[in-house]
């Protein structure tokens, strides 16, 4: 299983709502945030499995909502993937604020697509050797 905590991001005013609650839709952009610098972490860039002609669209989005994250907080994404890519990845998510107050937490399905066909692809073998050793 491969763990990562991104720490730092900031909940800008215009994140949150009349409420003062960070907007739900914000969360979906944490954990777009987690998932890019979790797999940035270990050498891996979006950018290039796009070049070599695979893309990663999301499929699957789940959140719970559990304590509103305010202006001013400071959050800790922390990402999982508890299982090796295949044709798709599932990415676990859990929000804390900077009291440890678990926020949110969620999850995100994406799949691999051949960027020239629109079709199903596999994993690129680079992304797997990258995680395997956190799966032997």
């Amino acid at each position: 299983m491969f763990t990562y905590e991104y720490k730092g991001i900031r909940v800008r005013y215009a994140d949150t709502d009349q409420m003062g609650y960070v907007y739900y839709g914000n969360y979906g952009r944490f954990y777009e945030i987690g998932r890019v610098e979790a797999l940035r972490s270990i050498g891996f860039s979006y950018r290039d499995m796009e070049e070599a002609g695979t893309m990663m669209p999301v499929y699957e989005n789940y959140s719970r909502y559990l304590q509103p994250a305010r202006y001013d907080d400071e959050l800790t994404i922390k990402v999982t993937i508890p299982e090796l890519p295949a044709a798709r990845v599932v990415f676990r998510y859990e929000i804390r604020n900077q009291m440890g107050a678990v926020l949110n937490t969620g999850e995100t399905t994406l799949v691999f697509l051949n960027r020239e066909t629109n079709r199903p692809t596999r994993a690129p073998g680079f992304l797997l050797e990258k995680l395997k050793p956190y799966f032997t």
